[in-house]
């Protein structure tokens, strides 16, 4: 099976600063992690605030969905963290 993201959900974690999202692998729910510094690596104006953080998420969701199944492609597990050196 191929990994979807049909969910377009995707919630900021202020905590551990990051952006969370889903995939799915046929019935498997696979939880992705993006790194605040990705996103501004991604875009260097992105803001720490959570408005900031969802807008560079959504601003660049095609990248962050292509790194998601690399990583996903290379080893299948529950959980991935997107750190700045995926992009």
């Amino acid at each position: 099976m191929t990994l979807n993201f049909p969910n377009w959900s995707r919630s900021y974690d202020e905590k551990r600063n990051l952006v969370r999202f889903w995939g799915y692998d046929s019935a498997l729910e696979i939880s992705f992690f993006v790194e605040v510094s990705a996103l501004h690596k991604l875009n260097s104006q992105t803001r720490h605030a959570e408005a900031g953080c969802l807008e560079a998420f959504d601003a660049a969701r095609d990248r962050i969905l292509e790194a998601a199944r690399k990583a996903y492609s290379r080893t299948r597990k529950g959980a991935y963290l997107l750190a700045a050196a995926d992009f």
